[in-house]
């Protein structure tokens, strides 16, 4: 039998966190683009802003977007094609009260001053309400576009996460390969809350001590109870061993939601097509586990979005809002 993670406090840092993360309760998100596309194909783009309105009216507690430098055809997903702080700056101008996410930021293909200004700013513009998903990366071919090492990108992304951690205090002194802070320049503006809120996309080529004593959360993925289960309750061993308050899990799922409500499951990339009863029962059964927030993915959705916005929202969201 499956143990109840026992709620305890997170950390206040920003509205979208306080919001979204809540514990022993599970929130549903969203990833953006709200369309579904086949493998290799590009997204339209058509209606987002509308679309992440109408997620927005309905209740779900974050809208997601992917840093995706490059269209790499052999990954067979080109994102949401915008850039994520750019697109940012769009939702924050239609949206009110949604959080809004990023997962993740590609740290060892951006220069960290650039992405602590940029999410500092977007935190500020929308009230505090993003959440900084992080990682190291996973298509090799990005790298040389970019004169970047791949197999060296651990480094460079602990370097980034200290050096965001720095700048978000005023004048700082730090040194790192990423450059060095002498305590005479600042940047600004400043986060909206006590800071940015970091969550580590899985390993992020770090140990598994580093990503629990030095992100604000976790972001991993679906796996069978079993295993979720061991991973989440690892990963609070090794933050309170390091000293740290408790924080927040989220995973991704891919969901092809059918019409029929009693429809049972069939495997899919990363998730699973089902009806809303099996959806539901698999949302309850990772709350259980210590889940804190799911963010869906209805690229392969094959029932018209809206109609399946609708549908998660009557039946779905209310035992999870």
């Amino acid at each position: 039998m499956l143990n109840r993670i026992q709620p305890t406090e997170f950390a206040q840092i920003n509205v979208a966190y306080n919001r979204v993360f809540r514990p022993g309760r599970l929130s549903v998100g969203l990833v953006l683009p709200l369309e579904s596309y086949a493998v290799g194909a590009k997204p339209t783009m058509q209606g987002h802003l509308e679309a992440a309105r109408r997620a927005e009216d309905l209740g779900f507690a974050a809208l997601w977007l992917r840093d995706v430098p490059f269209n790499v055809p052999s990954f067979g997903d080109a994102g949401q094609v915008f850039d994520p702080f750019v697109y940012l700056g769009a939702l924050i101008t239609v949206t009110d009260r949604i959080a809004l996410g990023t997962s993740s930021v590609i740290l060892p293909l951006r220069h960290p001053a650039h992405v602590a200004k940029a999410a500092a700013t977007a935190d500020v513009l929308s009230g505090g309400r993003l959440l900084l998903g992080v990682a190291s990366g996973d298509r090799p071919e990005e790298y040389p576009a970019m004169s970047k090492g791949f197999d060296d990108r651990g480094t460079r992304f602990r370097d980034s996460v200290e050096y965001i951690r720095a700048v978000g205090l005023g004048y700082p002194t730090h040194e790192s390969g990423q450059g060095t802070l002498s305590g005479d320049i600042d940047l600004l503006p400043k986060p909206h809350g006590t800071r940015l809120p970091l969550l580590i996309t899985g390993g992020s080529q770090q140990t598994s001590d580093w990503v629990a004593q030095n992100g604000d959360g976790w972001m991993t993925y679906p796996r069978n109870a079993a295993a979720q289960g061991r991973v989440i309750a690892e990963y609070r061993t090794r933050t309170k061993a390091a000293g740290q308050p408790d924080k927040p899990v989220m995973q991704s799922l891919y969901v092809d939601v059918v019409a029929d409500p009693a429809a049972p499951p069939r495997p899919i990339h990363l998730g699973f097509q089902s009806g809303t009863d099996f959806l539901c029962n698999y949302l309850r059964e990772i709350e259980t586990l210590g889940v804190n927030h799911v963010a869906l993915n209805l690229r392969f959705n094959q029932v018209p979005i809206d109609t399946t916005l609708e549908r998660l929202a009557d039946v779905v969201l209310r035992g999870f809002s």
